[in-house]
């Protein structure tokens, strides 16, 4: 009996200093992470802002550099995977609407057509 008890102390003690260590004395800390690293609810807040973006300024070419921030996923695939999410999440039906409009303006975008400005 007294050997269980100092196994299951002795793990309880390991398990207690390596959350301290890790929690306390040495943290992990993420410095200069890229945008194309973050979690679906922001990348969608983020594609949810330059479609705002895009509805004020009217800048396809624009919206499209800023969606490229995110990685080298297409610009419309972005958007769509967003809008779903977004649908899934309880966004509000205008914020998906602007999103819908900003897809629909990249279907019609081409690189070669509209060029860097």
């Amino acid at each position: 009996m007294s050997r269980r008890v100092w196994f299951i102390v002795a793990i309880l003690a390991g398990i207690t200093l390596g959350l301290v260590y890790g929690w306390v004395i040495n943290p992990v800390q993420y410095v200069e992470t890229s945008p194309d690293t973050l979690r679906a609810d922001y990348k969608t807040d983020y594609v949810l802002m330059v479609a705002e973006a895009y509805h004020a300024e009217g800048d396809l070419t624009l919206a499209v550099r800023r969606l490229a921030i995110l990685g080298n996923t297409p610009p419309l695939e972005m958007v769509q995977q967003a809008i779903v999410f977004a649908g899934q999440s309880g966004y509000s039906p205008k914020d998906v609407d602007v999103m819908l409009k900003l897809s629909q303006g990249l279907k019609t975008w081409s690189p070669e057509t509209q060029g860097p400005q």
